[in-house]
């Protein structure tokens, strides 16, 4: 386990566990969000994302934090060992993503490239412009894409590791130890 793409919804854990892998393994954490959205959430355009994305995943070890399926999960799957999938259920990450978008608006904390959540988002439905309504509508869709991806032998050379709990993330935290 050497170089492992972190992957589920929004609020699931993922980068949280995807730094602590890294800290485990002594390798770089990645956060592709932090690659895509520039400052004012003004989106990477799709060549230069997908060219730094494929300079990072060039190292000999990381651990990347990030669905991007279509532009950059191929890259990042090529070169990856592991694939962990933080597949929760759907109402322990809707908790989890609520209380970490509040705390968010209300520490005004920075995200990325200056970057914060705002308030109307939060109480926006609109899936592109909340990260709640994003989480509740791919949740299903993530479950779906995942499930098949780890059962194609196009991905034979990947180890699938499923969390569907704290626990399971922190035993993995143990075995990487």
């Amino acid at each position: 386990m050497r170089r492992i793409s972190v992957v589920g919804t929004s609020g699931s854990g993922k980068s949280r566990l995807a730094r602590e892998l890294a800290e485990v393994l002594a390798v770089p954490c990645i956060e592709l969000d932090a690659i895509f959205h520039q400052p004012g959430w003004v989106p990477l355009p799709r060549q230069e994302f997908r060219a730094r994305v494929e300079a990072v995943a060039a190292g000999d070890g990381w651990v990347i934090d990030g669905n991007y399926s279509s532009s950059a999960g191929p890259l990042v799957w090529r070169r990856a060992d592991t694939v962990v999938w933080f597949d929760l259920p759907r109402r322990t990450v809707m908790r989890q993503i609520i209380v970490r978008t509040l705390r968010r608006i209300s520490s005004r904390a920075e995200l990325w490239n200056g970057n914060r959540e705002r308030w109307r988002n939060f109480f926006s439905l609109n899936p592109q412009q909340s990260v709640i309504a994003w989480a509740w509508t791919k949740h299903a869709v993530y479950r779906q894409q995942y499930q098949a991806a780890a059962l194609d032998p196009a991905n034979a050379h990947l180890t699938f590791i499923r969390i569907a709990n704290r626990a399971d993330a922190d035993r993995l935290i143990a075995r990487a130890r």
